[in-house]
């Protein structure tokens, strides 16, 4: 029994609901609260004393790392293994981040690992972990006691100092470097190319799916020894339109490959980062073929260029940064024909909202903007003085939430037209609640 797992007990029964009160109120900047380091959860991660046995694939990157991890899950869950997944952040619910063979976690299962959790926490000298850090423990614990077979965890912001990296991986990815978090990640590619190689350990594979990765990563990695491998010199992808084709070094390939389940042309990198990941632990973790090509088209990853059936056509995409907008833009250009484009945006303010709005000038008829009513969220004003002082074009409205800026698209909307809703993880969650509840 480990030392926290004693003392459970001696911890009252909540609901899901309070104990995501209670970790709101640990840390004094409460859930978007943002304090980097691994000191505190170290601590509380000794006092627990137990350690994954089974493989553990860390994913990083700017963009990117959601679908890798998508990938990784759908194909070790279809080749017959007990997947763990943690990511973050949720949309509609906290079980999101947490998912077991696919499915997430219920609140019992939750709630007894966030029980365990604060009991080490206690002991280890009541430890302010921030919101993130204490579900990261709690998300473990919950793999522990299930009993996974190979656990797949996201970054959550960086890499070097996330909570995640508390736990050594077996293989580590890191999907793509671009400016985003510049407060806390520094103000160039080389800066936060150091912060996401952090997660690299030596004399263990460590994947770059980046086509230009910064000289800070490729020096990291060299200087701790970790076995790195690269996205067109160690691997990389070819094809055509309806197929494509996976190669890695050594002259081995898997052929015929049905495009990936999510869409946009970075998602082939995506998807051969994965690919890279399932061959270099094949030893420990034997995968068919079948399990690939199911895995493959077979993801579940809301609202990453989602795309919903019926007329108008509308597109959720949690795209908050220039490099993820200018995806989100590439994938409208490959869309049928559409009459007029509405976009509902609300954004974070530390978010570099000109040069994410930038890779759409020309392309939106009508700027539906909200305010973003959470920590750290942006004015429709400010987004509105974006898209005028950066001559974007369109007509622009402002609103008080995302759920009214989308309630007014429904009206604007035309039958061949389409609604792209997009700007951050809260304003994609605000309309997909809307839309769940009729309003």
């Amino acid at each position: 029994m480990s030392k926290g797992e004693g003392r459970a007990s001696a911890i009252p029964e909540h609901t899901l609901e309070r104990w995501l009160a209670q970790l709101e109120s640990l840390h004094p900047r409460g859930q978007a609260g943002i304090e980097l380091g691994l000191e505190r959860v170290q601590r509380v991660k000794r006092e627990l004393g137990r350690h994954p046995q089974c493989p553990l694939v860390t994913v990083g990157g700017t963009n990117g790392k959601g679908s890798t991890c998508a990938y990784l899950e759908a194909i070790y869950h279809f080749a017959g293994y007990r997947v763990g997944c943690y990511t973050s952040p949720h949309l509609l619910k906290y079980n999101e981040r947490v998912r077991v063979d696919r499915i997430p976690v219920d609140d019992v299962g939750l709630c007894e690992a966030f029980a365990r959790v604060e009991a080490a926490r206690q002991a280890a000298g009541d430890v302010a972990l921030t919101y993130f850090e204490f579900g990261t423990l709690a998300a473990i614990e919950v793999f522990r006691v299930r009993e996974v077979e190979v656990m797949i965890l996201e970054v959550g912001l960086g890499g070097r100092l996330d909570a995640v990296n508390a736990y050594d991986p077996d293989c580590a990815v890191v999907t793509s470097v671009a400016l985003d978090h510049t407060d806390w990640l520094g103000s160039t590619r080389e800066a936060i190319g150091f912060e996401k190689a952090g997660i690299f350990r030596a004399s263990r594979p460590a994947v770059c799916a980046d086509p230009e990765p910064p000289q800070s990563l490729l020096s990291h990695a060299q200087a701790i020894g970790a076995d790195l491998y690269l996205l067109g010199r160690d691997f990389g992808h070819f094809g055509e339109r309806l197929q494509w084709t996976f190669w890695r070094n050594g002259g081995r390939r898997r052929s015929g490959l049905a495009n990936p389940g999510l869409r946009g042309a970075c998602q082939l990198r995506n998807a051969s980062a994965a690919l890279f990941v399932v061959d270099l632990l094949g030893q420990r973790l034997p995968v068919s073929m079948q399990a690939i090509r199911s895995g493959l088209i077979e993801p579940d990853l809301p609202g990453r260029f989602q795309v919903l059936a019926g007329r108008p056509a509308i597109v959720l995409d949690v795209a908050h940064n220039p490099q993820a907008v200018g995806v989100l833009a590439d994938n409208l250009g490959d869309m049928a024909f559409s009459s007029r484009t509405i976009a509902v945006v609300g954004m974070l303010a530390d978010k570099d909202i000109a040069g994410s709005l930038a890779p759409l000038a020309g392309k939106v008829d009508t700027w539906l903007l909200a305010d973003l009513d959470v920590p750290r969220g942006a004015s429709a004003v400010v987004l509105a003085a974006a898209v005028s002082s950066a001559g974007l074009g369109g007509r622009v409205e402002c609103f008080a939430s995302p759920r009214q800026a989308f309630a007014r698209s429904a009206e604007l909307a035309e039958e061949n037209g389409r609604i792209i809703v997009f700007g951050s993880f809260y304003t994609v969650a605000a309309v997909m609640h809307s839309m769940q509840h009729g309003r």
